[in-house]
């Protein structure tokens, strides 16, 4: 994946002039729009503009470009900005019972989280959680399935604790690779790069579509297919903003987030397939766990749920894994 190195947004702008909208809604990520399901954004803001016809223009900005996400996070709480893809790991931050979509194999697949989005008795409370903090979630896209990018194979568990893994600023995260017993270092997203470069890291928890379009393969050379979580982009919008947009306007904004982001985790699947083809033919030795150690991270998951089934409830952790149990 290449892209200009002078701006590396220029094949995303808009080819209408947004200067006369009456509604703007300021949008944050921190992903690349080289992922389908940040590129999102920009499919919602190009629609929004036709059928509302120019009067709300989606001003989308990727890229960290309004700061870090937990900066982002206070803005939107009071408005400043109004929309934000947020990382499924950071959101929970905002409301713990959103954290219940990074548990180790609770949704860990594409097919389960199609599945939670259309059961209403699992969707419901997830999409109200944040009500509290005057955030309302609309919906999701992802950038694919949780793994291992490491500088050395790991197949085992125990080849799993030579490693140093970046894990995300999440609470979910780090109580995962403490009952796995893994060693793990948060870093902020932004100083992967340098850490991997030097060795202050020698492995990192995240996705083949992450790892492949930021070029994170050209130093770990190996990924472990886990498979333990989706990684969402939450959509979260100020409440306060959506419910000044009128009746009619507001309906419109609603069905093109859902539709557009319906759309985005059916690319996000293909997306993966291609990122791993892409990966594999520039060298990327992709790897499983054996089956001992993959029960074994399975049966330490237990501990995990113990500790979230205090912050998103008993009943609704219960209801959750009941429904999705394949």
């Amino acid at each position: 994946m290449v892209w200009g190195k002078d701006d590396p947004l220029a094949r995303w702008q808009p080819d209408f002039d947004p200067t006369g909208a009456k509604y703007v809604y300021l949008l944050s990520c921190v992903g690349h729009p080289a992922i389908e399901g940040v590129a999102a954004g920009y499919r919602i803001r190009d629609r929004l503009w036709r059928e509302t016809n120019g009067q709300l223009y989606v001003d989308f900005r990727p890229l960290s470009q309004l700061g870090g996400e937990k900066d982002v996070i206070n803005k939107l709480k009071f408005g400043a900005v109004q929309g934000m893809m947020s990382s499924s790991v950071a959101a929970a931050n905002i409301a713990p019972k959103l954290g219940i979509v990074n548990l180790p194999y609770v949704v860990d697949t594409f097919e389960k989280l199609n599945d939670f989005r259309n059961n209403e008795k699992l969707w419901g409370p997830f999409r109200d959680a944040a009500l509290a903090q005057n955030i309302q979630v609309l919906d999701f896209t992802g950038y694919g399935s949780y793994g291992w990018a490491t500088t050395t194979p790991v197949a085992t568990v125990e080849e799993g604790r030579r490693v140093n893994f970046r894990i995300a600023q999440a609470p979910v995260n780090i109580d995962s690779y403490k009952a796995w017993g893994l060693k793990f270092s948060v870093l902020p997203w932004p100083d992967v790069p340098q850490a991997l470069q030097t060795g202050v890291i020698d492995g990192l928890d995240h996705t083949p579509i992450v790892c492949n379009i930021s070029k994170k393969f050209t130093v770990a050379r190996y990924y472990t297919e886990l498979n333990y979580a989706q990684g969402l982009y939450v959509h979260l919008v100020n409440r306060k903003w959506l419910n000044s947009l009128p009746e009619e306007l507001r309906k419109i904004f609603l069905a093109v987030v859902k539709e557009e982001s319906h759309d985005a985790r059916e690319m996000t699947k293909k997306q993966q397939l291609a990122q791993v083809e892409a990966a594999r033919a520039d060298g990327v030795t992709f790897l499983k766990l054996n089956h001992e150690s993959d029960a074994f991270m399975r049966e330490k998951s237990e501990q995990v749920y113990r500790i979230w089934e205090k912050k998103v409830g008993p009943s609704y952790l219960e209801l959750v894994r009941k429904e999705l149990k394949r």
